[in-house]
């Protein structure tokens, strides 16, 4: 009777673990929205700068990377020029050429008297080996781990820090796709070596990426960074309008993807999306038939067969047939995993940073963007776009109606997995 009773309370605890980590106790999204504006319209930025995020800040500078071969030179040269403070939050961290060189980077730095604080997901690091930890320990570095294997933590080993931040001295900020490994290294010339992109940013914006770390770090470590070196005096420096968007699921979990949907919902003629990992539920489903009816062209760039989750890829494409036959394109990148995150919508509108177009980033993940309102930036990112579809293959509604029986149900079989993908 005693050894009975012991298992069912083990039981009860591992169904209310398991309870806690897939099942939201929040409402969701559930209606459509209408579209009422164009992103150009004051009224649109209003509602995204205070019904949603932080405000909408002019005075920014925004250049983009492509692929490691640029993207981790830019990283490492801003680190290696901190003065008083580097702040740093990714999900994949791994040993390798690329995780031993920014190790050493923030090393160095901290011997040097900066102040150091790296924050890791502890999901994501599984590959990275104790002995980089150790090695920016000893340097001085304060080093977190995200909701690792701990007793306090079991109801939330579901919920991850997908962001991906980087801020020296408080002027200088990061962000994109990338991951800390060696898949990101090269320039997506084969398939060991994927297709992302990263952003700096300069300017006022760069206190709300700050403030976006800031978050998990006394989520985790229980303290607060303060001070000047931390949050300086920020003077224009370029004439974008920027905005760090952020969400988590203890604070707002549909707060991302209600901001997709209100950029979906405000396109008049383009909405051009980078999608590493592409599971819309049909709530966004709707949304982007909607415009496709309102005359908006609509093109999405997905992962080809070289991909890290073909269980993704499955998933993903039981539910293409309702957009491709509202007009959508969809276009599957040939060369290299894809793994960049980009919105842009009406050459007006560009939100990048570490959200995926699914229902993990939307409500199970810690995810930031940097949304940027500048017409030459987005123009800019769009001849990007343009050239990742000229080495992508695009699927058309009839070729997706013609796959063979066993993909359809193999499709069908991972869609079941959609709400935790």
């Amino acid at each position: 009777m005693i050894i009975a009773g012991l298992i069912g309370a083990l039981v009860a605890v591992f169904v209310t673990v398991l309870a806690m980590n897939f099942i939201s106790a929040e409402k969701q999204i559930q209606t459509s929205l209408e579209h009422r504006y164009g992103v150009g319209d004051p009224q649109f930025s209003r509602e995204l700068g205070t019904l949603l995020g932080p405000a909408i800040i002019d005075g920014n500078r925004v250049q983009n990377f492509e692929n490691g071969v640029e993207i981790f030179p830019a990283m490492l040269a801003a680190i290696s020029e901190a003065k008083q403070t580097i702040t740093f939050e990714t999900y994949i961290y791994w040993s390798g050429e690329v995780g031993a060189a920014f190790a050493r980077a923030f090393a160095e730095r901290a011997r040097a008297g900066v102040k150091v604080h790296v924050l890791i997901d502890w999901a994501g690091s599984q590959k990275m080996e104790d002995k980089l930890i150790e090695e920016m320990i000893a340097a001085g570095v304060q080093v977190q781990l995200y909701h690792p294997l701990r007793w306090y933590n079991l109801g939330r080993m579901n919920n991850r820090t997908h962001r991906k931040l980087l801020v020296v001295d408080g002027r200088v900020g990061f962000t994109g796709g990338v991951g800390i490994a060696d898949p990101w290294d090269g320039d997506a010339q084969d398939p060991q070596h994927w297709r992302d992109s990263h952003y700096r940013l300069e300017g006022p914006a760069v206190a709300q990426m700050q403030a976006a770390f800031m978050d998990n770090w006394i989520k985790t470590s229980g303290k607060v960074l303060q001070g000047a070196e931390y949050f300086p005096p920020l003077q224009p420096v370029g004439s974008a309008l920027g905005q760090v968007f952020t969400s988590s699921p203890s604070g707002g979990g549909d707060s991302m993807q209600l901001m997709y949907l209100l950029s979906i919902t405000a396109a008049e003629h383009t909405i051009d999306l980078s999608a590493a990992y592409f599971v819309p539920d049909p709530l966004t489903r709707k949304a982007l038939s909607s415009a496709l009816k309102r005359g908006v062209k609509v093109r999405i760039i997905v992962p080809g067969r070289h991909n890290d989750a073909d269980v993704v890829r499955d998933a993903s494409r039981s539910d293409w047939g309702e957009v491709l036959q509202a007009g959508a394109e969809i276009y599957e990148y040939q060369p290299a995993m894809f793994h960049c995150k980009i919105l842009i919508v009406d050459s007006q509108l560009v939100s990048v940073g570490s959200t995926n177009f699914d229902n993990r980033s939307f409500r199970l993940n810690d995810e930031a963007n940097l949304n940027v309102y500048d017409k030459a930036f987005a123009e800019h990112l769009e001849d990007v776009f343009e050239q990742d579809l000229k080495q992508s293959r695009q699927i058309t509604y009839a070729q997706w109606k013609r796959r063979p029986l066993h993909q359809k149900l193999k499709e069908k079989l991972s869609s079941l997995l959609s709400p935790q993908l």
